[in-house]
């Protein structure tokens, strides 16, 4: 494996995003042939992810449309749009990275409206190539919560698939046409007028492959009734024609008394990948890559 290597972005190569200060906030984690870049303000957004120079992560521009983000859950607390200081906000930079620390810790603004904050801490794993992401939620208020930790990632909606372990069946059935195959759920990415999110009971990953690259998100692997009212384990949105879609996942719906935290971790995994493998083969990649506990 290459040596592990922590950048700085250049301000020429920023994605645009400069804190108030003028400085470039973006930060580059390189792990072998990948790249993870976040940008502390602009809601603490990964921003791109890559592998040997192919893109993982939506680059469309307008509002909830690009890379992978952070919100509290169930949504039905907060509707929509999603809180301000958790997707948005510019989050305080806690531990920048260094050759030697290599990770980045930041946290955002107390949500007025929910008594919660986030933080992020991201980082590199030189042993497996991973980026580990771990969150947390922290109760800022005076009155005990409950409240779920949820992963969101925007890919294109162009020719790839996602693939999950499906425990039980996808609901709303209809909505997207999955292939099952040895409690697996597949789907070829395709469009339509209209949006559509489907849920499931999953298996504590997701994968996302296309011709030239295959991602693997690892996770805790929830039991029914664990995930917030009316949220699921995993789910996957896709936004009306061939725009994006957004892969997520949720973490146990958790009380919360005055001043404690939950943390939550995903790992991702990101390798050189091809769709038009047969099933097996991509389940043999993704088996290869999931660590066992």
């Amino acid at each position: 494996m290459k040596k592990l290597m922590l950048t700085l972005i250049a301000t020429s190569l920023a994605i645009g995003m400069e804190a108030q200060d003028g400085e470039t906030t973006a930060v580059v984690l390189r792990a072998g042939d990948a790249t993870m870049t976040i940008d502390p303000a602009k809601g603490g957004k990964i921003l791109s992810l890559k592998y040997q120079g192919h893109e993982v992560i939506s680059q469309l521009r307008w509002p909830e449309s690009f890379g992978s983000t952070f919100w509290t859950s169930p949504q039905k607390e907060w509707n929509w749009p999603p809180v301000p200081e958790f997707d948005k906000q510019p989050y305080h930079i806690l531990q920048q990275p260094t050759s030697d620390s290599q990770q980045l810790v930041i946290s955002s603004p107390v949500s007025e409206r929910l008594g919660l904050s986030v933080g992020k801490d991201i980082s590199a794993d030189a042993t497996s190539g991973a980026f580990v992401v771990t969150y947390s939620i922290k109760n800022e208020g005076q009155e005990a919560r409950r409240v779920a930790p949820w992963e969101i990632t925007r890919v294109p909606n162009g020719d790839g698939i996602i693939f999950f372990a499906a425990a039980d069946s996808i609901w709303p059935g209809g909505l997207l046409n999955f292939e099952m195959d040895n409690g697996i759920a597949w789907y070829q990415t395709d469009e339509a007028p209209q949006n559509r999110k489907v849920n499931a009971d999953g298996g504590g990953w997701v994968a996302y492959c296309t011709d030239s690259v295959l991602m693997v998100k690892q996770f805790e692997d929830l039991n029914p009734g664990q995930p917030a009212p009316g949220e699921a384990e995993v789910q996957v949105y896709v936004n009306r024609g061939k725009t994006f879609i957004e892969i997520e996942s949720q973490g146990a719906y958790t009380l919360l008394q005055p001043g404690e935290s939950l943390r939550w971790t995903v790992r991702w995994l990101v390798m050189g990948g091809n769709k038009n493998l047969s099933h097996e083969k991509l389940m043999e990649q993704v088996s290869g890559v999931l660590r066992r506990e």
